[in-house]
C-alpha cells in the first residue's frame, strides 16, 4: 500500500514537472530507474519514502483530515436530501401536467368508440354477450348459424334486403 500512495504522489508531481524537466538529459531514463527503485523489494524506496515523510504529515494533520471527511459526509447528505426532493417534485410536476393533459385526449379516444363499434370488435373474437341485442345492431343469422354484424345501420339497410 505504501508503493501505490507514493506512485500516486510521484505521478502527480511527475505531471507539472515533466512540463520543465522534459529538456533535462536522461530525465525518462532518470523516472523509470526512480520507479525500479520505489518497487524493489530490495531497495523499500517506497516505504522509506512513506515512513520518512508522508506517515508523519498525515498523522499530524489526522484531526483535520477527520474533520474534512465529516463535513464532507453531512454536505454530500444534505445535497442528496436537497436534490431528492427537488427531483420527486419535477416528477410529480410532470404527472399532474401529463395527466391533466392526457384526461382530454383519454376522454375524446373513448368518445370516437361507439357502441356499435365494441360490439363489432367483441363478435370477432369473443363470445357474443348473452342477453337479448342492443337495439340497431343488427345481427341476423348466416349460413352457418354464426350471428352476422353490421357496423352501421345505413350498411345494413343496405345490404339486409338481399339476405
Amino acid at each position: 500500500m505504501m508503493y501505490w500512495i507514493i506512485f500516486a504522489l510521484f505521478t502527480t508531481a511527475e505531471t507539472f514537472t515533466d512540463i520543465f524537466l522534459c529538456w533535462f538529459p536522461f530525465y525518462y531514463e532518470l523516472k523509470i530507474a526512480f520507479v525500479a527503485w520505489l518497487l524493489s523489494p530490495y531497495t523499500k524506496g517506497s516505504s522509506l519514502l512513506y515512513r520518512k515523510f508522508v506517515h508523519p504529515t498525515l498523522s499530524s494533520k489526522e484531526k483535520e483530515i477527520d474533520d474534512c471527511l465529516v463535513q464532507a459526509k453531512d454536505r454530500s447528505y444534505d445535497a442528496l436530501v436537497h436534490f431528492g426532493k427537488r427531483g420527486l417534485n419535477v416528477a410529480a410536476t410532470a404527472a399532474v401536467m401529463a395527466a391533466s393533459k392526457g384526461q382530454g385526449a383519454l376522454s375524446e379516444r373513448l368518445r370516437s368508440f361507439s357502441m356499435q363499434d365494441l360490439t363489432t370488435i367483441r363478435g370477432d373474437g369473443a363470445p357474443a354477450p348473452s342477453g337479448p341485442p342492443p337495439p340497431g345492431s343488427g345481427r341476423a343469422s348466416g349460413k352457418h348459424g354464426q350471428p352476422k354484424m353490421s357496423r352501421s345501420a345505413s350498411e345494413s339497410a343496405g345490404s339486409s334486403g338481399t339476405a
